[in-house]
């Protein structure tokens, strides 16, 4: 008997984190494996550029269900994914609802599975920044409240769990699906054609990314930020893809330094080409920290707090925090030549995949 299994996946980040999973329940299904899939798309991230170009880079396969929640407010988006989901599981119920990460998707999800008394299991489970003014760490916290087994990145993400009452038997340290995303595709990764126009030398530019409320809808605090960005990056190439929530804020600032390039968001292959082969990465973004750790490459989070300290208590990242005078002595300390080396953490080895499917099998019963 088969089983099957609803993966999941709206936002940009989701789509790298399945794509492990999806190989490796295809892999154990060529060996006669009884676990299937269904590919749940919530429609979270909309436009093309923020998860189209996934599929046919990443090698996932078109969704099978496509629940275009679209945009509107958080509540809006929230109750579109549920009542689109809901109408899924009532037609046709599924054995498991796999969720990822922390967007509006993985909290919604969750919530009408469970209600519809299908089990969830929550990938990348049991992160917290403490950070309750930030909606992935209201997810979070909804989404592990309601989760009955915990895939976790690091023993932080473990220790979380068990301080807030889940058995140790639910529990399951696999490592990072991202990463074994990353390190499948670091031999294909590719220059954006804009590269060769703009010089682009190795070391030799900054990548930023910048997206959180906190950092980007008031138009004053971000033109500072930006302002400090470019004072500190002495003058090298500034390339910087373009989040669609950003880009209504940048719409209403006068204009930009040269060294300052606006992009369109790029895919997963170009961008990460440019992470790599950039002098440092300034970000807001949590799995840009994680990646970043693994090709050794400076971080610089514009945040005052973090669920992912591994990057920082081992790998190459820093918290500098929201005050734009805090980068300049960071970005001295790199021109310097003084930035920390950084280590990968355990299990972020590509084998994530492997051991999340392994794992249900032995959950699930066939």
């Amino acid at each position: 008997m088969t089983v099957l299994i609803d993966l999941i996946a709206g936002a940009r980040p989701n789509f790298m984190k399945i794509a492990s999973i999806i190989r490796s329940m295809e892999s154990r299904k060529a060996q006669g494996g009884a676990l299937r899939y269904r590919l749940v798309h919530t429609g979270q991230h909309y436009d093309a550029r923020m998860s189209g170009d996934f599929f046919e880079q990443l090698g996932i396969p078109e969704p099978d269900i496509n629940l275009a929640a679209s945009s509107g407010t958080q509540a809006e988006q929230t109750a579109a994914i549920m009542t689109g989901y809901e109408a899924l599981l009532l037609k046709q119920r599924s054995q498991l609802c796999l969720v990822v990460g922390d967007v509006t998707s993985t909290m919604a999800c969750a919530i009408v599975a469970q209600k519809l008394h299908v089990p969830v299991a929550h990938v990348e489970g049991g992160i917290r920044s403490g950070d309750w003014s930030m909606p992935e760490e209201i997810n979070r916290m909804v989404t592990d409240a309601i989760t009955n087994w915990f895939f976790t990145t690091s023993e932080v993400a473990n220790a979380n769990l068990r301080r807030s009452g889940v058995a140790e038997d639910r529990i399951f340290f696999v490592g990072n699906t991202m990463i074994d995303t990353l390190l499948a595709n670091l031999g294909r990764l590719r220059p954006p054609p804009f590269s060769d126009e703009m010089g682009l030398q190795p070391g030799g530019y900054f990548v930023i990314t910048l997206h959180r409320p906190a950092n980007v809808d008031a138009s004053g605090p971000f033109a500072q930020m930006l302002e400090a960005i470019v004072a500190g990056t002495r003058g090298l190439p500034v390339i910087f893809p373009v989040h669609p929530r950003t880009a209504k804020t940048l719409q209403t600032l006068p204009g930009f330094p040269p060294s300052l390039h606006l992009v369109d968001p790029q895919p997963y292959l170009e961008f990460n080409w440019l992470v790599k082969h950039a002098k440092a990465v300034i970000t807001d973004s949590g799995g840009i920290t994680e990646e970043a750790t693994v090709m050794g490459v400076p971080c610089l989070t514009l945040r005052d707090t973090t669920e992912r300290p591994e990057t920082i208590a081992l790998g190459t990242n820093e918290l500098i925090g929201t005050d734009p005078a805090r980068l300049k002595p960071a970005l001295d300390r790199l021109f310097a030549g003084q930035w920390k080396q950084g280590s990968i953490p355990e299990k972020w080895d590509g084998k994530t995949g492997e051991r999340i499917v392994s794992a249900l099998e032995r959950l699930l019963p066939t």
